[in-house]
């Protein structure tokens, strides 16, 4: 099984190309695969398939050729990755797969078509606009701190930290706790704090974040996008550019009226033959 390892702002993933939609993907096979001792090591795995050979991709064939089969590093399936699709253009684009000079290169996810721009090492892509819809909390280590529910194609809880606790000290080792009555499919946390002032943005905001499947990660793109989000509500702005300071690097966020650009860079770093008959079931 040929790989190729990529990631973005330290958020990584094992990418495994399967253009005719043949490979045997299993959330065993995929949990294996991303084990950090038995395995490669992820966040998550990115199969790269053509639309009209998948039958979550097939509907969206007539729009992009590629369909972004994404999956946590526990082997579930995830809806939307804003740094995955990044990575997974950067595969596209350095493989051949896809034109850099597409001026728009449209990608198929499960939360809908997606399109990116390239712009050297740095990659945007083009998302549905972050929508707020309600209020709940977390519980970290008898803590709970109030936040907001943002819906960015998979669902997120972005919770402020109140003044006197300091974002690294968060123990992430275990999962927050939220309101299955809000979150009845899970959900990805986020833990911010304010930023110093950046030239040329909005905001500046510092995250930290744990992801549904994949535990705490050093980048998170949606939930960049959200945090972004709500950051900007609480300037009174609809739009504008936010930089979001995560473990990993920083990604910068620009919400329009319509959409949200995740930017940033997307980096391949390795490849290879995976032998999976070695791996753990």
């Amino acid at each position: 099984m040929e790989f190729t390892k990529g990631h973005g702002t330290g958020n990584d993933f094992v990418i495994l190309p399967d253009p005719d939609g043949t490979l045997d993907l299993t959330p065993g096979l995929v949990a294996a695969i991303c084990d950090r001792r038995r395995g490669l090591g992820a966040d998550g795995v990115l199969r790269v398939v053509r639309a009209a050979k998948h039958p979550e991709g097939v509907a969206l064939a007539g729009e992009a050729e590629w369909f972004m089969d994404y999956w946590n590093s526990d082997g579930s399936i995830a809806e939307m990755c804003g740094n995955g699709a990044r990575v997974f253009v950067r595969y596209l684009v350095d493989t051949g797969l896809a034109a850099p000079a597409d001026a728009a290169l449209p990608v198929a996810t499960r939360a809908g078509i997606v399109r990116a721009r390239v712009d050297g090492d740095t990659i945007a892509v083009e998302m549905r606009r972050p929508r707020l819809y309600d209020a709940s909390t977390a519980t970290l280590g008898g803590l709970t701190l109030a936040g907001t529910a943002v819906d960015v194609g998979n669902p997120h809880l972005v919770c402020a930290l109140p003044a006197g606790l300091d974002l690294p000290t968060l123990d992430l080792t275990r999962a927050p706790e939220f309101d299955p009555a809000v979150f009845p499919a899970g959900v990805n946390v986020e833990f911010t704090a304010p930023g110093g002032p950046v030239d040329g943005v909005d905001g500046h905001v510092l995250m930290r974040v744990y992801e549904r499947g994949s535990a705490e990660t050093l980048s998170c793109g949606t939930g960049a996008c959200a945090v972004a989000a709500v950051a900007l509500r609480d300037l009174a702005r609809e739009t504008g550019v936010v930089a979001v300071d995560v473990p990993g690097g920083r990604l910068t966020v620009t919400v329009t009226a319509d959409t949200c650009w995740l930017a940033g860079p997307a980096l391949l770093v390795a490849t290879g033959r995976l032998a999976s008959s070695n791996l753990p079931d």
